[in-house]
């Protein structure tokens, strides 16, 4: 067996002398935290592994899961790496009035994927039952230790090392209709986590701690994969009970000595309003505070530093990066200890010539926009940015598709040969992002498909959503800017935002009227219309992102939940 292969590393990290302490009420139910051993997790995990094999799964089959965090989820995974079996995690139903929709897409996924087998969580089991046409459908406790249908782990047999075989089937959080499931093989893996490892100076000692879902990439990949190959500590927690009460995070952090954790740009706001409310913690140890999956935003980074201050952290700490499902994680990682930098630009320059030109950084008007840089491409990868319409490689400083060639990218989209002949041109891997170059560090900008062409100028819907969110009555974060097709053809603007009514926010009439406002300041131009919903409504992905389609084909039904 190779050393690199992801097995090997598996059975190196079992001997390790670190594990992963489970904490939080949904995961540990009477609230107090169990710590486990890598040992302890592998051994259960060949007997997993075994498992699967008697059921007659072979290497490079695929297994889908439908759980909660948990210890029983985590050991499954594990278990069917070290069987040469592929995980499909599947996201969790995000609300429980799209139950049919989260039905729909599971199937599809489970279908798509050729999952010879499903194992679902007893708690989820009456949300799904086979139909036909489905795979086998298991109880995930069949297969763990003390089930009658388990054999023991001397049972299983070690795959030889095959460095294309599939380890994780990642489908996208947003999957509907037609579902997109990244292949990440052996290589793939090993190489995005080497890459990780040596970009982040990750070492002996690093306690890691995530609330991140496991059916996400950077909870799968970055915060259980990677210390479960490379012998981390890891503190390990589930969502619901980050988003129940965000200060929990930071209480972690404290209770536990974490010195990396991550988390998308809206779990930073939240836990900047938990740190207000707070007391008696210590977050000295956190040296890596990652920030990604969704646009960061600079005023959200440094009011968590503000706050987080009082308590020890220290600037340095902040590490906004850039990653993606295809190509594992890691895409680009600044320098670790340095902080958050940006660049600050002129915003209609940007709009109308697509250059991002440097202006005075105290000039932080809506004429301004501040941009963080995101760091050089992780070790192993090149990343260049092109002309959408030429194709031609652009000066730094100009904005264009950016492209990645490397180690840690996905062969492609599985069984969707059209979506992988899109995804690739002359070996380069198409992000669909908007970004430029500065110093050979990646400065993003936008999705290509989310832009908004106003008289003009290039809008990016990110700088109408910010400007609009901390508007009194507007929940920040719930906000989602589009572009419509408005008189004689031309585009115009649709806000829609969630609101809740306030002693100092005025009626609804207000509310709306300042985000008119606000968003002829940030576009020029004043909106075609602005929508106030109802709290919770607007469309996400099972991971928290707003998606900005659904909610114009929502708008275009007349399907969104207006305030009255």
């Amino acid at each position: 067996m190779l050393l690199d292969s992801t097995i090997s590393r598996l059975e190196a990290a079992a001997d390790s002398g670190t594990g992963v302490r489970f904490v939080g009420n949904s995961v540990m139910p009477d609230g107090e935290p169990v710590y486990v051993g890598w040992n302890q997790i592998h051994d259960e995990a060949r007997v997993v592994g075994a498992a699967l094999q008697a059921r007659g799964l072979v290497p490079g089959d695929h297994v889908a899961v439908l759980g909660p965090t948990s210890r029983e989820l985590i050991t499954i995974v594990r278990g069917c790496w070290l069987a040469g079996v592929a995980s499909m995690v599947l996201p969790l139903p995000m609300r429980m009035g799209s139950l049919d929709a989260f039905i729909e897409s599971t199937r599809a996924r489970i279908r798509h994927g050729d999952a010879k087998l499903v194992l679902i969580d007893p708690l989820l089991a009456d949300f799904y039952t086979a139909a036909e046409g489905d795979p086998p459908i298991e109880s995930m406790a069949s297969v763990m230790p003390g089930s009658s249908t388990a054999p023991g782990a001397e049972a299983l047999e070690s795959p030889p090392h095959d460095p294309e075989r599939l380890v994780i089937l990642q489908y996208s959080s947003g999957s509907t209709g037609e579902p997109k499931g990244v292949m990440i093989p052996d290589r793939v893996l090993s190489a995005n986590l080497d890459a990780a490892c040596e970009a982040a100076v990750l070492g002996t000692g690093e306690v890691m701690v995530s609330w991140l879902p496991l059916y996400h990439d950077m909870g799968l990949v970055g915060f259980l994969a990677l210390p479960m190959t490379k012998g981390v500590d890891l503190v390990q927690a589930a969502p619901q009970d980050f988003l129940g009460h965000p200060g929990n995070w930071m209480q972690w952090i404290s209770d536990h000595r974490g010195s990396a954790t991550a988390g998308p740009n809206f779990s930073w706001v939240l836990a900047t309003r938990a740190l207000k409310r707070m007391k008696e913690l210590d977050l000295s140890s956190l040296t890596l505070a990652l920030s990604g999956a969704e646009p960061v935003d600079p005023s959200a980074v440094e009011a968590f530093v503000d706050e987080a201050a009082r308590f020890g952290f220290t600037p340095g700490g902040v590490f906004p990066a850039f990653g993606m499902a295809e190509v594992a994680i890691a895409g680009a990682f600044p320098e670790r200890g340095r902080g958050l930098q940006t660049d600050t630009v002129d915003r209609v320059v940007l709009e109308t010539q697509r250059v991002a030109k440097p202006i005075d950084a105290d000039d932080l008007e809506v004429s301004a926009r501040r941009l963080p840089l995101l760091g050089k491409a992780v070790p192993g990868m090149e990343m260049k940015v092109v002309d959408p319409d030429s194709r031609e490689e652009l000066p730094e400083r100009h904005v264009g598709e950016l492209l990645l060639r490397g180690t840690s990218v996905t062969p492609g989209y599985y069984k969707r040969d059209d979506a992988t002949a899109a995804l690739f041109r002359d070996g380069w891997l198409c992000t669909g992002d908007l970004a430029y170059l500065l110093d050979g560090e990646l400065v993003m900008c936008g999705r290509i498909k989310d832009v908004i062409i106003v008289g003009g100028r290039n809008v990016f819907p990110e700088d109408i959503e910010r400007a609009v969110g901390p508007l009194d009555g507007v929940r920040a974060g719930n906000v989602i800017a589009f572009g419509m097709e408005g008189y004689k053809g031309k585009e115009s603007v649709v806000v829609v935002a969630e609101v809740r009514v306030s002693d100092t926010s005025g009626g609804l009439d207000e509310i709306r009227a300042r985000i008119h406002e606000r968003t002829l300041d940030v576009c020029g131009l004043p909106p075609r219309d602005v929508m106030l919903v109802q709290p919770s409504t607007l469309p996400k992905t099972s991971s928290g992102k707003l998606q900005r389609g659904k909610c114009r084909d929502e708008y275009l039904a007349e399907e969104l939940a207006l305030v009255d």
